[in-house]
């Protein structure tokens, strides 16, 4: 695949203006999927099923069987589509969205087309220097997803060069809420950071509400970048591409700009952009083409027969409305004024996808400072190298737990690093972890004493040093008791002990 040509970025910006517009999916994490009883268990479950054993005769589309909707998904709905400050319909229905893929069984989706649950909202995100800008919603609609396909052979993965597919029809039917925007203008040079920004906005409220995990390298959460430039000074939008399925935050904001830069170059050069999807390359920070991108005409879309419209009571919406929680900007600015952060100190919080399990090592009995340090410090470096979630590898209470060890003065920090390595090898609690490995800190005066003086042994003038008042001279011995007693001498108690025996 020929690299293309990219235009400077500043360069770009000067002679083209920007417009994006996103497609977020979300997956619900209801207990069954959208139209059949066929389970939808959690990530760790479903990642370790084996293929085609999480389904039922709707998801495959077999003869005979009849879809049926999940309440639960219905009310999941609802309450993104207020949180995202939307009208709901009091009627909407779903539609038949025809399209031949293997992945699709029945040889259509069931989604929703001109009828949508939720429509014509905005939702506020924050840049990192704190600037808000509000994105329209257009609307947000229910959706069943497809199967996955692994394409077997040749070197890219990808259904060009493969020698045969796979077809898993484990993730058909899950329950999918698809959020689409309006046409995002005046983003300019910041266009990157705001699809950034967006993409963590909408995690951030569906977490919030709790209707799912939300997380972007597991496909709970998918975002399609549509990327169009037009010429500085006239009106009429230019062609659009649309990346798809970018799975981080930082991708999606490399994407982007990507496509600035590679559509810009095209332009200048009196080319013409292709209307298409596109992948999203990670390694090489690139998009490649993906297929000739159709217009809603092409699916003939027609109602879903089968189904019933969905038409929520006034009450329900209601209720749903008054559960909402708190939106996220406003919680952010809450949580960093209680928790006395710093600008950068929160955003390595909530960039690092930390913010709901600081809140809880928080309400657990750490302090503010002390959670971030764990969560943001060792947990994260660890959790890099096992490429895992922080969450998946300790619990916030015990992530308190260990802080209290530290607080009583039975863990020093450095014994603190190697509690938390045995709590996330699986040998228990940080209480259980101390005991097993013999790691609590020596403070028992007579142990102290005796390393004390085998260290002055070792060195007979540094007592002389300290009663000429060179207290410093102290370190040498600590750092021999230290190294005497593995770490785990009371550092604060043995200097105690050493000025108490020069004052003598």
């Amino acid at each position: 695949m020929a690299t293309a040509k990219l235009m400077d970025f500043d360069k770009a910006l000067e002679l083209f203006e920007p417009v994006l517009g996103f497609e977020v999916h979300v997956e619900l994490n209801t207990n069954t999927k959208m139209f059949s009883d066929a389970p939808n268990p959690a990530n760790e479950l479903y990642h370790a099923a084996e293929p085609n054993t999480l389904i039922a005769p709707v998801d495959l589309g077999l003869p005979g069987s009849l879809p049926v909707v999940n309440e639960t998904a219905i009310r999941s709905s609802i309450s993104l589509g207020l949180a995202l400050g939307c009208s709901i319909a009091e009627s909407s229905r779903f539609a038949r969205k025809n399209y031949f893929y293997p992945d699709l069984g029945k040889n259509y989706q069931i989604s929703q087309f001109d009828e949508p649950i939720a429509y014509e909202g905005s939702v506020e995100v924050e840049l990192e220097d704190g600037t808000i800008i509000t994105i329209p919603i257009e609307r947000a609609h229910m959706e069943e997803d497809a199967g996955k396909l692994t394409h077997m052979g040749g070197a890219t993965g990808r259904i060009q060069g493969a020698e045969y597919s796979l077809v898993d029809y484990n993730r058909a039917g899950v329950p999918l809420v698809e959020i689409v925007t309006n046409i995002i203008y005046g983003t300019e040079h910041r266009a990157p950071e705001v699809a950034k920004a967006y993409v963590q906005a909408i995690r951030d409220i569906v977490r919030g509400l709790g209707i799912s995990e939300a997380r972007l390298e597991r496909g709970n959460l998918r975002c399609d970048a549509n990327v169009s430039l037009r010429p500085r000074g006239t009106e009429k939008l230019g062609t659009r591409t649309e990346t798809k399925n970018v799975n981080s935050m930082r991708s999606v904001e490399r994407a982007v700009k990507y496509e600035i830069q590679r559509q810009a170059q095209i332009l200048a050069d009196g080319g013409t952009i292709t209307q298409e999807t596109r992948h999203w390359h990670e390694d090489t920070g690139t998009t490649s083409p993906g297929r000739p991108k159709s217009d809603a005409d092409d699916y003939r879309y027609f109602p879903e027969p089968d189904l019933l419209p969905v038409e929520p009571a006034a009450e329900l919406i209601e209720e749903l409305r008054a559960a909402l929680p708190e939106q996220p900007v406003a919680r952010r600015r809450r949580l960093m004024t209680e928790w006395g952060f710093t600008d950068l100190e929160f955003q390595d919080v909530r960039n690092g996808g930390l913010l709901e399990v600081v809140e809880a090592t928080i309400a657990a009995g750490a302090t503010p400072a002390t959670a971030r340090k764990w969560w943001t410090g060792e947990i994260t470096r660890t959790a890099n190298v096992q490429e895992k979630d922080p969450i998946e590898l300790i619990s916030p209470e015990n992530v308190a737990a260990l802080q209290r060890l530290v607080d009583a003065g039975t863990l020093t920090d450095k014994l603190a690093r190697q509690v938390l390595e045995g709590v996330i090898a699986g040998e228990g609690t940080p209480e259980e972890v101390v005991d097993a490995r013999g790691l609590a800190v020596v403070s028992d005066d007579g142990a102290l004493i005796a390393a004390i003086d085998e260290a002055l042994a070792a060195q007979p003038d540094v007592m002389a040093k300290i009663k000429d008042g060179k207290v410093q001279a102290a370190g040498a011995v600590i750092g021999a008791v230290m190294k005497a007693m593995k770490g785990q001498a009371d550092a604060a108690r043995v200097r105690e002990l050493i000025l108490e025996r020069a004052a003598q």
